[in-house]
């Protein structure tokens, strides 16, 4: 079992008083810009912390592994007493070794996925019939009753997905900025629960989805069920096949 620590963070600084000195020393200030223009370490720093270390989730070897090389590297810049503090206990750690999925009915097609962080192994290959559940109420749940185990699930997300024809990002306007700018923020105490309209309409719509994804959870885990297959985030512009798994 993998120990988890925090890293000692130290930071420096330096401290320019406004009443030492009226103007400003013009080679002092070229002296900070040329260290941060052409001696930064923040892109070799960012490239050992994410690309050398790899995924740094909570108790992981590569968190250990980022945060060994940042008590190295404190020592070597010359700090003093740069050591990992125990922590406590957190759980197993966690870390994906391998994966795969894909449709092989009515042909073979390799899926874009990624495993949910914290999910266990399937001990082995899963290879199962694909069932898509759908349901608008607790009770839509009962005709999947004794159904479920070793399939692989698809919830329904209610909203079909379409091909976008708009750009990813664009520029605000100068007026779009300048309205945005303008606006004053909204009174203490002002925001009240939606009593009625659109926004208590959809208030509880939200409430009655989570009642219905906390039914389907627990059947899930009751039901003893293979995999789970979910769309990964995007929006509903954007067509995007790519899943995540949800092993149990």
């Amino acid at each position: 079992m993998i120990k988890r620590f925090t890293t000692t963070a130290l930071a420096f600084g330096l401290c320019f008083s406004a009443f030492a000195q009226d103007t400003p020393d013009a080679a002092v200030v070229q002296k900070i810009r040329k260290e941060g223009l052409e001696n930064s370490k923040a892109m070799d720093i960012a490239f050992n912390l994410t690309d050398v270390s790899g995924p740094r989730l909570s108790n992981s070897p590569g968190l250990k592994k980022a945060q060994e090389w940042a008590v190295k590297q404190l020592s070597d810049w010359g700090l003093k007493n740069a050591h990992l503090e125990a922590w406590g206990t957190f759980g197993k750690g966690w870390q994906i070794d391998k994966y795969y999925a894909a449709t092989t009915i009515p042909y073979y097609h390799a899926i874009i996925a990624s495993p949910k962080a914290w999910t266990p192994g399937t001990n082995g290959p899963i290879k199962s019939e694909v069932i898509l559940i759908k349901a608008d109420s607790v009770t839509d749940l009962a005709k999947y009753k004794g159904k479920l185990a070793g399939k692989i699930i698809m919830m329904d997300q209610g909203t079909p997905l379409t091909s976008g024809i708009k750009a990813d990002f664009s520029r605000y306007a100068d007026s779009t900025l300048a309205q945005m700018a303008a606006t004053k923020p909204q009174a203490a105490g002002a925001r009240q629960r939606p009593t009625g309209g659109p926004m208590a309409d959809r208030m509880a719509q939200m409430m009655k989805m989570r009642e219905i994804r906390a039914a389907i959870g627990a059947m899930l885990v009751e039901e003893k069920v293979g995999l789970i297959l979910t769309y990964a985030r995007g929006g509903k512009e954007h067509f995007s096949p790519a899943t995540v798994l949800l092993m149990l």
